[in-house]
């Protein structure tokens, strides 16, 4: 069985579409926790493709795994 390497998708108005700098915080989307990046990219590519016409709404995956387990993070150089 392959291990779950959780991502999180949400999202919300940022104050600049350069950044992720979001207007509040506390009205962000959280769009859900997948097992897989798979998952959550089809997941962001769904709600992001909701919101086309909406510059200022932006939707993020967050690589849980890496910030639960940094020390397993596989993509770091040595």
């Amino acid at each position: 069985m392959e291990k779950s390497l959780l991502h999180l998708v949400f999202g919300g108005r940022v104050k600049d579409t350069r950044g992720v700098e979001f207007e509040d915080p506390s009205a962000l989307d959280i769009v859900g926790i997948y097992p897989n990046y798979k998952q959550a990219y089809d997941a962001w590519r769904g709600v992001s493709q909701r919101h086309v016409d909406d510059a200022r709404m932006k939707y993020v995956v967050v690589h849980l795994h890496r910030l639960l387990e940094p020390e397993t993070d596989t993509t770091k150089s040595s």
